[in-house]
């Protein structure tokens, strides 16, 4: 969406009585004070976040540089439970000019010149120190789906991020900071399999094999499911529906995906695997789901 300041509008011939009747019609969106888009503000949250940061960063001073949970937007790395009513930014300070206001929260910490990228023509913190900075600011398992997202899309890598960790070490939080980062792993394809390794970690579970391909004794392949346990001859899959969308390409029946699910499935059970499945609802109490993986535990 184009992004206009109430100057660009005036300077373009549009008068204040123009402006107040678009606003009140809804040609005209206001995105924060003195700053426009024409028609309504795009529905999705990730979308009007970066409208705000774009329109935020017209007013700020050039010093100021986004970081936290608004650099992880513009960088495309996925968040869960992670507010976006502000606008992060950080001024390469180490301690005075920090402040938090209606809109805006402004970080003073000190930036290198290497942690400090372009993208879109915004000044936005490089990928790994986003990420160093979120894990410092956010619990535990909002910080790993924000790095698993990173290695996934391989916005960034497990040396650089470590790098990162042990370079910012002094910074307050970066004991929680380091343990998340630790943690993560580019084997997690969504947040809900990011929140799955937490929720397994945290019942006690054994540690899971992800994206493990099932094989015949032959070494056919079967499927490759989210979370194995081979020794144990058990699978687990998170049933999220962004999964099935991403198998419902242009002109698929959703009967037909749901089907050849349910051949997949039986394959799997053909390899001697028992099988658990839970879903988004399941993650905020797991006990029954981790329960139900402990009597499908067979040791070979």
């Amino acid at each position: 969406m184009d992004l206009r300041t109430r100057g660009r509008l005036l300077a373009e011939g549009y008068s204040e009585r123009e402006l107040r009747r678009m606003l009140r019609t809804g040609e005209l969106c206001p995105v924060r004070p003195g700053a426009y888009v024409f028609g309504g503000a795009p529905p999705d949250l990730i979308a009007r976040h970066l409208l705000q940061v774009r329109a935020a960063c017209e007013q700020l001073s050039g010093h100021a540089v986004v970081s936290h949970a608004s650099a992880a937007v513009v960088h495309g790395v996925a968040l869960w439970a992670v507010p976006l009513d502000h606008v992060h930014v950080t001024r390469s300070r180490r301690s005075s000019g920090a402040r938090r206001g209606r809109r805006v929260h402004v970080h003073c910490a000190a930036l290198d010149a290497d942690e400090v990228v372009m993208v879109d023509g915004l000044r936005v913190t490089s990928v790994e120190r986003t990420l160093v900075d979120l894990a410092r600011t956010v619990p535990f398992e909002q910080a790993v789906v924000a790095a698993d997202s990173a290695l996934h899309r391989h916005l960034t890598n497990r040396a650089a991020l470590d790098l990162a960790s042990a370079r910012r070490s002094r910074l307050p939080g970066m004991p929680a900071a380091r343990r998340a980062l630790a943690f993560a792993d580019a084997r997690s394809a969504s947040p809900g399999e990011s929140r799955s390794r937490v929720v397994i970690a945290r019942a006690g579970l054994p540690v899971p094999v992800l994206q493990w391909e099932v094989r015949t004794t032959s070494g056919l392949f079967v499927g490759r499911v989210d979370f194995g346990w081979p020794e144990l001859r058990t699978v687990g899959e998170f049933d999220g529906r962004v999964k099935y969308g991403r198998e419902l390409r242009p002109g698929r029946d959703p009967v037909e995906v749901l089907y050849e699910e349910k051949c997949r499935e039986d394959e799997l059970r053909a390899e001697d695997l028992g099988m658990v499945r839970w879903g988004w609802v399941d993650l905020d109490r797991f006990a029954p789901v981790a329960q139900r993986l402990r009597d499908r535990y067979r040791p070979c």
